[in-house]
């Protein structure tokens, strides 16, 4: 093979795989990403479902892409890329946008004929000329390319065009010096049990691979950078998978079996069928036949003994609302998943927002406390799951844990942790001493105002719970106004009291800088670039980042008044600012929102940070 001339060596780059929704995009960008962390490459991915569900073929409302930094620095997907695939032309009107100056564009000629242009509202026959399009263009027969190698594999048409996908993965793993051996793998584990399949995908990967070799001198290429990795076990994992794990390992460090009472919604169905993979493991999963259903199921799991969890997004919250109020009431461990997603209603499913904080924090009736964290990244699903699984347990309370489509469905590479990194999560449970004394369901530890776990069974410890008020003495429904009153304020200083057993907040980039920039959840990976970005071109900024946020952090308030300029950073309207706000009386928060179903880009996040500096 000749050398590949015009090698241009980057820390990182971006690829765009896009095309119709049966095209597959996720899986040839999925492929890719796990052969390029199997290098020692940090990866970052995002995949853009199409919102609508079957979209006509080639139209602009049917394109899928699949998003991948990969680099030896990488926090997130990158605002362009290097390389965009498309597949049709919807794909490259779609995504012509996302293409750095200088990229190389690479699409499929033989769907570009005059049918193919006008489904995707073309207005002439030249669509890069109506695009404006200055970047390389890489014409490639990839659909009669692939006829060609299964030419005499007896397969269908329809079947055949099926691994135009897998041509376009073989190409533009010759592009980046991936191996194609790891990319065979990869395919073969896939299709493991349809070897005739898996041996026509392999064909196709090896002559898109071959095809680039033979056009190499036509197209730039790139060697990336690679860092050397902590020693252990990786893997590619995506949030929602990973949030499947916590729960896992929390079940095993609480002692308690792991149940899961859910029903499919997008983005958060995922986590349903990980763990229903997992009777090995001892989790029942039960798909119930409605959102309340699932909220009930897993009530009744957590007053039965189990680690109880329920996955869910902000329309199966809405719907859980009341379920949760009758597990605030109870005070039972129970944790409630939202990989958030744009709405109102159904909004848009597939799209990512976070826009149900406000309804996590008080989207119940009466006073219903419970504590609400976020993940902050796809691999830290994992850590947040655990979390959420111990405050639950050791602080007998519902807990909403706050992920999102963007890091639900984008994947990182991770180091599988081993089990002695996770503590043991400890619930209350009466003791001999108690039991023989009198036990009574609401019986609390002062400083914590926790009460006992009394799973059923247990000699000397039957109890009622339910969803009217219980007497702070007995546990007997009680309608007393005082006693009340007294049960709502417990159950609020409960909550509170957390902030003595998780951890403070941190500042990074630059701490000593006079402005703070503030945000939570999935988006980390962008604020964290920015800032850094920020510091480097000589405009320091500290940044806060919040995984708890009720309660907060316990030196949360006083970290932020210690800062000039507080700038808060949120896909949605500013609920965070807002929540803020309410407990920092005289402080100026400022914001930078956006809410279009799609992540922050760092450069907004950069421009939003200048734009309030100057002012």
């Amino acid at each position: 093979m000749l050398e590949k001339p015009d090698v241009k060596v980057l820390d990182k780059v971006v690829v765009r795989f896009s095309g119709d929704s049966g095209d597959g995009m996720q899986l040839a960008g999925n492929i890719f990403t796990n052969v390029s962390a199997g290098v020692g490459n940090r990866v970052s991915t995002f995949p853009d479902y199409p919102a609508e569900i079957r979209a006509p073929q080639g139209s602009l409302g049917g394109v899928s892409g699949f998003q991948v930094s990969v680099g030896a620095s990488v926090l997130t997907p990158g605002d362009s890329c290097d390389v965009l695939v498309a597949m049709n032309p919807a794909a490259l009107k779609q995504n012509h946008k996302f293409v750095k100056k200088g990229g190389v564009i690479i699409v499929d000629i033989d769907s570009f004929r005059e049918p193919d242009l006008k489904k995707a509202l073309f207005a002439t026959d030249s669509p890069y000329t109506e695009l404006g399009i200055k970047d390389q263009i890489v014409e490639v027969p990839v659909t009669s390319m692939t006829k060609a190698a299964l030419a005499d594999s007896g397969m269908d048409n329809k079947s055949i065009l099926k691994c135009r996908n897998i041509f376009a993965l073989g190409l533009v793993c010759w592009l980046f010096d991936r191996d194609i051996e790891a990319a065979d793998r990869h395919i073969k584990k896939k299709f493991a049990r349809k070897p005739a399949i898996y041996e026509a995908n392999s064909r196709v990967l090896r002559a898109g691979y071959d095809y680039g070799a033979n056009i190499h001198a036509s197209v730039s290429t790139y060697r990336i950078d690679t860092s050397a990795p902590v020693p252990g076990v990786y893997t590619d994992i995506n949030g929602n998978t990973a949030t499947a794990w916590g729960l896992i390992m929390a079940a095993e460090k609480a002692g308690r079996p792991l149940f899961l009472g859910s029903y499919p919604i997008t983005p958060a169905t995922d986590i349903l069928h990980e763990l229903a993979k997992r009777k090995d493991l001892g989790v029942k999963a039960v798909q119930m036949e409605d959102e309340i259903a699932g909220v009930c199921s897993a009530i009744g799991a957590a007053f039965a003994g189990s680690l109880a969890a329920t996955s869910t997004s902000g329309p199966g919250l809405a719907l859980k609302s009341e379920g949760i109020g009758l597990a605030v009431m109870a005070e039972l461990p129970l944790v409630v998943i939202d990989v958030q997603r744009g709405g109102p209603s159904t909004g848009l499913p597939t799209k990512t927002e976070q826009t149900d904080l406000m309804q996590a924090l008080y989207g119940r009736n009466g006073e219903s406390p419970l504590a609400v964290v976020a993940a902050a990244t796809p691999t830290d699903c994992f850590d947040m799951a655990f979390e959420a699984a111990r405050i639950a347990v050791e602080h007998m309370t519902p807990v909403i844990l706050l992920t999102d489509a963007f890091i639900g469905n984008g994947s990182t590479a991770w180091r599988v942790p081993e089990a002695s990194e996770y503590p043991e999560i400890k619930a209350k449970r009466p003791t001999p001493e108690q039991l023989s004394e009198g036990w009574r369901p609401y019986d609390r530890d002062e400083q914590t105002k926790v009460r006992c776990w009394a799973i059923p069974g247990t000699e000397g410890a039957a109890h009622r719970l339910g969803g009217l008020e219980k007497d702070v003495r007995t546990g007997a429904i009680s309608t007393d106004p005082v006693n009340h009153e007294k049960m709502v304020e417990i159950r609020r200083e409960k909550i509170a009291r957390i902030a003595d057993d998780i951890p403070s907040l941190e500042v990074q980039a630059d701490a000593g800088a006079d402005t703070l920039l503030i945000g939570w959840g999935g988006t980390y990976g962008h604020l964290r670039t920015a800032a850094d970005a920020l510091c480097a071109e000589g405009t320091p900024v500290a940044l806060a980042h919040f995984r708890y946020i009720n309660p907060l952090p316990a030196n949360a308030l006083e970290v932020i008044r210690s800062y000039r300029r507080v700038i808060v950073a949120e896909l949605n309207t500013g609920m965070f600012a807002d929540f803020l706000q309410s407990k920092l009386p005289g402080v100026d928060i400022l914001r930078i929102n956006k809410v279009q179903g799609q992540p922050f880009k760092v450069s907004e996040i950069i421009d939003g940070v200048r734009a309030h500096i100057s002012k």
